[in-house]
């Protein structure tokens, strides 16, 4: 039996690393603003199925191999915090764009941006931790069905994403109308995403990046 404030800490958990500016909402964004609401929520679709992969990796015994070979771990985090760190030099570049800056880009098919969207999420390093390492603090032992606890509250912290994003998803083009005849914020919105992404990434690098994450 799953209890309320299992359900109630991986809601906010999962609450806190949607609304903190990465990879998945970057692609989100600008796919919506430059190809519209449709391609936004297309590539939503890529989006969750990378979170279902994630899922049932770690409920599957993923965090063994990363125990096994550490390195692969390691891997992975350095590799999330490249990205980051290069989106965030996007953003903080003399004459970079705001997130919310419409872009000429060629239109992409269904299945790119599908594709695209499952490919950001897996490797999105934000999504990697919480699977390994937050959400399996709230499942209780003592309760049993350890397996169908992780996929339940897995399932939680989907749902709440897919909230969120979709919400990103249907809005963006409406903030960025918005943000047209407002350069300031333009500018304020671009550097504090900016920062955000190179701490996150410097975090990433640097935080206990040589060990794999307990099982």
């Amino acid at each position: 039996m799953i209890g309320t404030n299992a359900v109630l800490g991986v809601s906010a958990v999962a609450l806190g690393m949607v609304l903190t500016p990465g990879p998945n909402m970057m692609y989100l964004v600008s796919r919506s603003i430059t190809q519209g609401r449709r391609a936004g929520a297309v590539s939503l679709a890529g989006v969750a199925v990378g979170f279902l992969v994630y899922l049932s990796a770690a409920n599957l015994g993923l965090s063994v191999v990363f125990l096994a070979v550490p390195e692969l771990y390691l891997a992975v985090k350095l590799s999330g915090a490249g990205y980051l760190a290069w989106l965030a030099w996007k953003a903080l570049r003399p004459g970079g764009t705001s997130l919310f800056t419409p872009q000429q880009l060629k239109p992409d098919t269904s299945w790119t941006l599908f594709s695209m969207g499952l490919l950001t999420n897996l490797l999105n390093p934000k999504i990697a931790v919480m699977y390994l390492s937050l959400i399996p603090q709230f499942i209780d032992v003592r309760a049993g069905h350890v397996l169908l606890q992780g996929f339940v509250l897995g399932g939680v912290q989907i749902g709440v994403s897919l909230a969120v994003n979709l919400t990103l998803v249907l809005t963006a083009g409406t903030i960025a109308a918005f943000l047209t005849d407002r350069p300031g914020w333009i500018r304020a919105q671009r550097y504090l995403m900016g920062t955000v992404l190179g701490a996150l990434a410097v975090k990433l690098a640097t935080d206990h990046a040589a060990s794999a994450p307990a099982a």
